[in-house]
C-alpha cells in the first residue's frame, strides 16, 4: 500500500521491545493533575475553570490507528492561526475509537439516555504557539457517534464535522493484553475498527511517537464564519500498549472521501490501544 508516495508492507516495521517505561501521572492540560470533580468544585477550588467547562467525562479503552500521510492531503483542513504538526519529519492522520462514560455537561448535568457511548474519529495533529507556550492540537476530518443529540450539540458548539450512524463496541481481557473493537453501519455496509495489545500497558517513552499521539491538550476546529476555535482538554498521560494486530474495515469513502478511503484500507503505520482516563472539555475560544 501507499501511503502519499510512502510504502509500506508487512513485516517492515518491527516493534522494538522494552519500548514502555514507568511515568509518573501528570496532566499539561492541567497542572495539579485530574482531582475529583464534586470535591474540587465544593471546596472552592477551580470555580473560575469550573465556569468554562463544557463536559466532563471519561474517555477508555482507545483504539489508535495511526497512518502517515503526504501534508498537502491535509493543507485544506488545517485551522487558521495553526501550523500542520508532524513527528520526526512525518505527517499523521489517526483513525481512533474510544467509549465516552459517565458524560456530564458542565461537570454536573447527566442527560439521560447520553452518558455512555461510542467515538470513531479521523484526525490529525496541529501547534500553535500563544505567547512562550507551544500547544499542541488535534483537528478532526469527521467524527461518528451513536446518539443525534450528540452530533447536533458537537455542531452547533464547535463546529466540527460529526456524524450519526448505529454504532457498537467489544472490549475484551485476554491475559496481559487487551482487545477493543468499534463497529458501525452507514446505510447497509458496516465498518469495523480494531486493535489487539498483546502486551501490558504502560507509559511510552519520551519523544515516542507513542507519546505525541496520545498527549494532546488542545482542541482545534476550522469555523465556517472564518477563523477557529480552540479549546483545551485536560486530562492525565495515558498508558498504552503497542498492537500485535489492528486495522480498518469497510467502505470509509461516504464518510472520509475517496483519498482518506484508500489511506485506511492499507495497513496502519503504527497502532496501539490506551487505558484513557477522566476528561474535562473547555468551552471553545475563537482565534485566528
Amino acid at each position: 500500500m501507499t501511503h502519499g508516495g510512502r510504502r509500506d508492507s508487512p513485516g517492515e516495521k518491527a516493534q522494538p521491545d522494552n519500548r514502555w517505561v514507568p511515568r509518573p501521572k501528570e496532566s499539561t492540560g492541567m497542572p495539579e493533575g485530574l482531582v475529583d470533580w464534586d470535591l474540587a468544585v465544593g471546596t472552592g477550588q477551580r470555580m473560575g475553570e469550573a465556569k468554562r467547562i463544557f463536559l466532563t467525562a471519561e474517555w477508555r479503552d482507545l483504539a489508535m490507528l495511526n497512518y502517515e500521510v503526504q501534508p498537502a492531503w491535509l493543507a485544506g483542513y488545517v485551522p487558521p492561526g495553526t501550523t500542520l504538526d508532524s513527528f520526526e519529519g512525518k505527517t499523521y492522520v489517526s483513525l481512533v475509537g474510544f467509549c465516552f462514560s459517565r458524560t456530564r455537561l458542565g461537570g454536573r448535568i447527566a442527560v439521560p439516555l447520553h452518558t455512555e457511548f461510542e467515538e470513531v474519529n479521523l484526525r490529525f495533529y496541529v501547534r500553535r504557539r500563544e505567547g512562550g507556550e507551544k500547544r499542541r492540537g488535534v483537528c478532526f476530518i469527521a467524527e461518528i457517534v451513536p446518539k443525534r443529540a450528540i452530533a447536533w450539540t458537537a455542531r452547533l458548539v464547535y463546529g466540527e464535522n460529526y456524524r450519526r450512524f448505529p454504532m457498537e463496541h467489544r472490549v475484551a481481557q485476554n491475559g496481559l493484553g487487551k482487545m477493543a473493537e468499534y463497529r458501525w453501519r452507514v446505510g447497509d455496509r458496516s465498518c469495523r475498527l480494531f486493535v489487539h495489545a498483546g502486551d501490558e500497558l504502560g507509559y511510552p517513552h519520551e519523544g515516542s511517537l507513542e507519546q505525541f499521539i496520545s498527549e494532546h491538550y488542545w482542541g482545534y476546529s476550522k469555523q465556517r464564519s472564518g477563523g477557529s476555535l480552540e479549546y483545551r482538554v485536560a486530562h492525565a498521560p495515558w498508558r498504552v500498549a503497542v498492537a500485535a494486530s489492528s486495522g480498518f474495515e469497510g467502505d470509509a469513502k461516504t464518510t472520509y472521501g475517496a483519498a482518506f478511503a484508500e489511506i485506511l484500507r492499507g495497513k496502519p503505520d503504527s497502532a496501539f490501544l490506551a487505558e484513557g482516563s477522566s476528561v474535562e472539555v473547555f468551552a471553545g475560544e475563537k482565534i485566528g
